[in-house]
């Protein structure tokens, strides 16, 4: 499954809590959330089981803020438990999960935050038997050229909706909204995507002595 190459973007920055809010977002609505979505409809029952097929996928994204801000990067996951998102320069953010813990890194400041992945809503995604009970599906609509399921969600940045949106033919994820309790949005959308990917070890390596030294 690969995704077309989209145009170029412009990359400002953007704020470490919506980093965090949109690399959840595109994290959960890649794959956590849809499993759950078999208690909707046939059709979102297929998709789960597409998501629930791929153990690794990369690819770039495009996060837009609520202010119209605008950032780009690479993302490499790999289940179990491993992770890796760069924005692109001058964005010096990094995310990396080594199947233990996730760190957001500010490589310019040298600073990191340190979160086990047991309690992030990326362990959800991260995991060989995603098990979704207690993930909220607020709408499921079909139409001809789109697949649209609203999910509610629960974690320890808050409460949020995701609106996803699919390709009824091919099952891709085209782009989703999460929207916050202050009714702000950020969206995503991710392109050039490819499944089946073998990565190096050191892709999800976390330096732990930088950690520390924060």
């Amino acid at each position: 499954m690969t995704q077309k190459t989209m145009p170029q973007i412009l990359t400002p920055s953007i704020s470490r809590r919506g980093f965090v809010t949109g690399v959840t977002a595109m994290a959960l609505s890649s794959f956590a959330g849809l499993p759950a979505l078999a208690q909707g409809t046939a059709s979102a029952q297929k998709i789960a089981d597409h998501f629930s097929s791929v153990k690794t996928m990369m690819g770039e994204f495009v996060q837009f803020g609520p202010r119209g801000e605008q950032t780009g990067g690479k993302f490499f996951i790999e289940r179990p438990g491993k992770l890796r998102f760069n924005f692109e320069d001058p964005s010096p953010i990094r995310v990396i999960a080594d199947g233990k813990n996730v760190v957001i890194g500010n490589l310019k400041l040298k600073t990191w935050d340190i979160y086990p992945l047991s309690k992030t809503p990326l362990s959800l995604l991260l995991s060989d038997r995603i098990d979704l009970q207690n993930q909220t599906v607020r709408d499921v609509k079909e139409e001809s050229d789109l697949i649209t399921i609203v999910l509610g969600n629960k974690s320890i940045f808050g409460d949020s909706t995701i609106t996803m949106m699919f390709d009824p033919k091919t099952y891709d994820l085209r782009q989703w909204t999460i929207t916050d309790l202050q009714n702000k949005e950020t969206s995503v959308m991710i392109y050039n995507v490819k499944n089946g990917t073998q990565f190096d070890d050191k892709v999800f390596e976390i330096d732990y002595q930088a950690v520390h030294r924060r």
